[in-house]
């Protein structure tokens, strides 16, 4: 479907930001997730951040790796550059993108299967190094393309569309986030709009390493084991000549609540999420302190949503390295090439 335009008209009195753009001009291609999913809702989220905050798309540049969740890139800001890069490698590509030009916003988007497994690593050193970006998970607990497996960060005790329990402990990037030296972390949830988009609009304004965790249903994988209309049933009891799939459109899940408050999200496959928001005198310059608040909370089986943790004062990976601001592609060969005695120089001081 991304092939398919969408509507160039606008209504006359269409929003126009103070750069005289409409929020049509920070979307991208039509969606070819299913509907419903929450990852479109973290999408619509970005746009509207970056539509609020007066960017200019050309001025973005947004990365991911492989997944459902780096599928989304595509969906918003179309006028922005962009980069596909290879399963849990999008840290290190955007870290030497953002070395070579710091002029640029850098987005990095990323799943818990992206970035959690095969891309854990990656995802350490970009935390650490302190890279000037906004880092986004959109968090599902399952590999959606390729029919539901657990993902790293599924929770122990919890089942699969075909009833296997998983026994492994989940990671919790946001914990990981914390201990690597973020100076921002975040969680939310993808159905809750009034909350995602100031996260997205801090992330965005903060200089160093952003992290959001956004926990985002997915709504495919949610045949319950024993159900005689579920998928796999029929295809057990069907002689068939091929394998078809069919995904029936679903509701996005939403939600609206108070700070400090617990809501109840019960998800498309029936499972449960207990979302708690961070209470007004939550103090987020503590990072000790929200470290502990995420295990005792996790001791009770909900989840923390909210800014867990912000250094206003923290520096970024070009003032640890004392970059040069110019880009580097408009940087003459004398600086780029300063000659052997320059490289003497150098490797004196080294020794």
């Amino acid at each position: 479907m991304t092939y398919l335009a969408k509507p160039k008209l606008l209504r006359a009195d269409a929003p126009r930001n103070t750069l005289g753009y409409t929020r049509r001009d920070y979307e991208g291609a039509i969606s070819t997730l299913c509907a419903g999913c929450g990852h479109d809702s973290i999408s619509a989220a970005v746009v509207q951040a970056c539509f609020d905050l007066d960017i200019e798309p050309h001025k973005v540049a947004k990365l991911s790796g492989i997944g459902c969740s780096s599928k989304t890139p595509d969906y918003f800001l179309g006028a922005s550059h962009g980069f596909n890069t290879t399963h849990g490698r999008m840290p290190s590509v955007l870290t030497g993108a953002a070395l070579a030009n710091r002029d640029l916003i850098y987005m990095g988007v990323s799943g818990d299967g992206d970035s959690a497994s095969i891309g854990i690593g990656q995802f350490a050193h970009a935390m650490r190094r302190g890279v000037n970006m906004t880092y986004i998970v959109e968090n599902n607990g399952v590999y959606g393309l390729t029919k539901g497996q657990f993902s790293a960060t599924a929770d122990k005790g919890s089942k699969s569309k075909r009833g296997v329990v998983n026994n492994d402990t989940p990671i919790d990037l946001v914990a990981l986030a914390l201990q690597l030296g973020a100076s921002y972390v975040a969680r939310s949830f993808s159905g809750d709009k009034e909350q995602l988009i100031p996260l997205i609009k801090g992330a965005l304004r903060h200089r160093g390493p952003a992290f959001i965790d956004v926990v985002s249903p997915c709504v495919t994988f949610n045949n319950h084991a024993g159900s005689t209309k579920s998928y796999d049933y029929v295809r057990e009891h069907n002689d068939a000549v091929n394998r078809l799939d069919v995904i029936l459109p679903r509701d996005q899940i939403n939600t609206s609540y108070a700070p400090g408050e617990l809501r109840r999200i019960v998800q498309h496959d029936g499972s449960i999420l207990h979302l708690r928001k961070l209470d007004t005198d939550y103090d987020p310059s503590d990072r000790v302190g929200a470290m502990n608040h995420l295990q005792e909370r996790h001791a009770l089986g909900e989840i923390v949503t909210g800014l867990l943790y912000v250094d206003s004062s923290a520096e970024e990976l070009h003032r640890h390295l004392n970059t040069v601001e110019k880009p580097l592609n408009q940087l003459g060969d004398a600086y780029l090439c300063p000659g052997s005695k320059a490289l003497e120089a150098l490797n004196a001081a080294l020794r």
